[in-house]
Parts: C-alpha cells; sequence; structure tokens
C-alpha cells in the first residue's frame, strides 16, 4: 500500500470513529498511532486499515479495545522517585501558603500517581484541605483507579520508590492486604475524585494550584501539544505549577512563554502572572 492510500484510510477511519464515538485521535503521533493500527489489524485479519472502519461502527467492544490501547496505562506508585522528591522539597512549601488546594492529575491510567500524591500531602498535613482530581478517557483504567486495588506483589516495587522518593514509612500503614492484592485506605480516596476527561475533545479543568501531566504529551503530534499545553495552562490559577514528564518539553510551543521555568530537570513549570 502507497503511503498516500494509506494516510487517506488512516483520515477515514479516525473520521468514523470521530462521527461514531466522538473520540479525536487524528493528531495522535503517527508512528505511535499506526503501531496500534497494525495491531488491531492483525487481531482482525485484515489487510487494510479502512477495514477497521465497520469493525469499529458496529462493534462496541472492539471499539473499546482500540480505546484501551490508545491509553497509556502504564504507571506505578511514586513513579520516577526523584521527582516526587522535588515536588516534596520545592512544591509543597508553596501549597502550604494556600487554605484550599486543587490538584489535577491529567491522564492519572490506573490512579497509582494520585494515590502517591494523596500519601505524600497525608505526611505533609495538607491532605484534609485538599482535592486530588484524576482523569483519563479509558473507563477501564478508572475503573482499577477507583477501585484502589493493585497487585499484593507491586507492594515491593512500590515501597522501594516511595523510600527513595523521601518517604520513611511503611505503605502498609495506608493500605490492607488480602487475597494477592492491596486496597488503599478511604481516608486517601475521600480526597480523590475520579472522573471522565479526555484531553483532546474537552475543555477546561478549573482554578487548580498543581496540575500533573507526565508522559502524556510524547504521544501527540505537536499541534495536539500545542492545544494541550494551552488547556492546562488556563486551567491553572495564576502562579499554579504545571509538571511534565522527563521526555517532554515546551520549546517548540508559544505556550512557553506564559511559563517559567521552577526545575528544568524534572519539567516542573510555573504559570506567570
Amino acid at each position: 500500500m502507497t503511503d498516500d492510500f494509506q494516510d487517506l484510510e488512516l483520515q477515514l477511519l479516525m473520521d468514523a470513529v470521530k462521527a461514531r464515538y466522538g473520540y479525536e485521535f487524528a493528531h495522535y503521533a503517527r508512528a505511535s498511532m499506526m503501531r496500534r493500527i497494525r495491531k488491531h489489524m492483525e487481531a482482525a485479519k485484515t489487510d487494510r486499515i479502512s477495514d477497521l472502519i465497520p469493525l469499529f461502527i458496529h462493534n462496541k467492544a472492539a471499539f473499546a479495545h482500540f480505546v484501551k490501547d490508545m491509553s497509556v496505562t502504564v504507571t506505578e506508585m511514586f513513579r520516577d522517585p526523584d521527582f516526587f522528591q522535588a515536588l516534596r522539597k520545592s512544591i509543597v512549601p508553596l501549597l502550604k501558603t494556600f487554605p484550599f488546594i486543587k490538584i489535577w492529575h491529567a491522564g492519572c491510567a490506573t490512579g497509582q500517581e494520585a494515590y502517591s500524591m494523596a500519601i505524600m500531602l497525608d505526611e505533609e498535613n495538607l491532605l484534609e484541605r485538599c482535592q486530588i482530581y484524576a482523569t483519563d478517557f479509558n473507563e477501564n483504567s478508572l475503573k482499577i483507579a477507583r477501585s484502589g486495588i493493585y497487585p499484593d506483589a507491586d507492594l515491593a516495587l512500590y515501597q522501594e520508590n516511595y523510600s527513595k522518593s523521601g518517604g520513611c514509612k511503611s505503605l502498609d500503614q495506608y493500605c490492607s492486604r488480602g487475597y494477592d492484592s492491596i486496597k488503599f485506605n478511604g481516608r486517601l480516596t475521600e480526597h480523590i475524585t475520579f472522573a471522565n476527561h479526555n484531553l483532546v475533545s474537552d475543555g477546561v479543568f478549573g482554578e487548580m494550584n498543581l496540575i500533573l501531566c507526565r508522559n502524556v504529551l510524547i504521544y501527540f503530534n505537536n499541534e495536539l501539544q500545542d492545544r494541550v499545553l494551552k488547556l492546562l495552562i488556563d486551567s491553572l490559577r495564576s502562579r499554579g505549577i504545571l509538571c511534565l514528564g522527563r521526555r517532554e518539553n515546551i520549546r517548540f510551543s508559544e505556550a512557553a512563554g506564559l511559563l517559567e521555568t521552577v526545575d528544568r530537570h524534572q519539567r516542573i513549570f510555573r504559570k506567570k502572572a
């Protein structure tokens, strides 16, 4: 298949998905998109991208599987411990100056980083005046996040990350264990609202003190990265803090002029007044 035909079929598929379900994937990074498309073509035993159009339009389960594939579900407790260490050292003292704190985890996947944030805030005596909003467009991931239940086998890694991030307790204090699972306690979940939000098609999300959107923009092309960056900045209150992933940068974007750097290595920025 020539590149021209492939581009045409990909565009037709994206148009059909948007018309049928309202999801917009046209501005995802092409290489990442094609890897996922080929995986579904192989599963459906088709040779052409356009063969996926009737499958996705008429089979909601097949499309739901595609959506699950398109979302980023790789995460863990206190992922990148040095980032959480920097957050605790540089940003938490700033948060303590506010009577009420709103935090948005955009693209929270299965929720482990939102629980990590709740634990860190609890240890800093901030949790009682914080509300964490954790959003994703993947309902399967949100279902896991809302349950607060994760494999017990992951606890050793989570404990190691937590300790490296500056935590000095045992994570056992924040969860119960049984049936090869851990479940985070209700005191943490009381301060976390998990909700469906699509960064591509949904709007601004409140006046946030702190937004974390880590390792999400790398899956978008430059046009979509620029649009999402502006949405994130518009969702911050004046002098609010934005945290991105280490492989993500804002230099190409007009939005860069709206931010000042707090920590270049950890990709922590502050909205200009």
